[in-house]
């Protein structure tokens, strides 16, 4: 994948950048088998109430059916197109296999049209095959990776991530993710070998408001420009700071940096926390 950066012909062409999409395979339409409705929900419940905030509109789309667990074991694929998804950052593949059944998957890096994919203990250890942990050699590089066996992929699915496996000891191995989190994941589960695709994605410069409108974001306003009724870091003459012993949510609740976590469930199988910051 490439970028194309556009020459600031107006304001908002100045900076933008925008994928060169080499990587898809040109005129293909979408598997209409593989295809389903998405309703919009413009951040809204059940009882019509605003539960996310900065959400609403954008473009129509349809939702693709992802294969997320691999389950067709031993079955040999062939990928038949790399497409676009709306729904996500990476991109996806079409899998054909051998009994003709179709199905997408997320698109590892390097995998093109005509290469041939499998699923299950017995495949090889290369980019865009599925293996149970168990099977992994120490240091594979990996993604979609499942919490529970046979639950489907749940871990590192976004555009350019991996995570890498660094050890095995009995029923658990561990896994550092791409936040640098070290994590004990059970060995039956199932990951697929390699890099997400689209790697270029988090270099995109999205230019101006418009276009993130396109992609169902609204406007966010921050609460130091509002007046003190309507955040708690509003109000005062000029540009005022914010005032108390720590950022507050228009609700008053703690904010940046504050930590929400409260799964004791699972806190024992987190060996790392992740790092300040991302590793690059």
């Amino acid at each position: 994948m490439g970028i194309k950066i556009y020459r600031p012909t107006s304001a908002g062409r100045r900076g933008m950048s925008v994928a060169t999409f080499d990587e898809i395979t040109s005129k293909v339409q979408p598997e209409r088998s593989l295809l389903t409705g998405v309703r919009k929900r413009g951040g809204r419940n059940h009882q019509g109430r605003i539960t996310v905030r900065h959400q609403g509109g954008g473009h129509k789309q349809s939702y693709r059916l992802i294969d997320f667990r691999r389950d067709k074991v031993g079955i040999l694929a062939r990928v038949e197109s790399i497409e676009y998804d709306p729904n996500r950052t990476a991109r996806i593949a079409k899998l054909v296999y051998a009994d003709g059944e179709k199905r997408y998957i997320l698109a590892p890096l390097g995998v093109q049209v005509g290469d041939k994919l499998m699923s299950g203990p017995d495949a090889e250890v290369r980019s865009g095959n599925a293996l149970p942990i168990a099977n992994l050699p120490l240091g594979s590089v990996i993604h979609n990776i499942e919490l529970q066996p046979g639950r489907g992929g749940q871990l590192v699915r976004s555009a350019g991530v991996s995570a890498q496996l660094v050890a095995k000891e009995g029923q658990y191995a561990q896994v550092r993710l791409p936040s640098g989190e070290v994590r004990l994941i059970n060995i039956l589960c199932m990951a697929t070998i390699g890099q997400v695709g689209n790697t270029d994605h988090a270099n995109l410069n999205w230019g101006k408001a418009g276009r993130l409108r396109w992609r169902g974001k609204r406007p966010q306003v921050r609460g130091i420009a509002m007046d003190p009724s309507s955040h708690p870091h509003g109000g005062g003459e000029g540009r005022s700071p914010i005032g108390m012993p720590g950022p507050k949510t228009p609700w008053g609740k703690p904010a940046l940096g504050y930590k929400t976590r409260k799964n004791k469930r699972t806190a024992s199988m987190i060996v790392r926390r992740r790092s300040a910051g991302r590793l690059k």
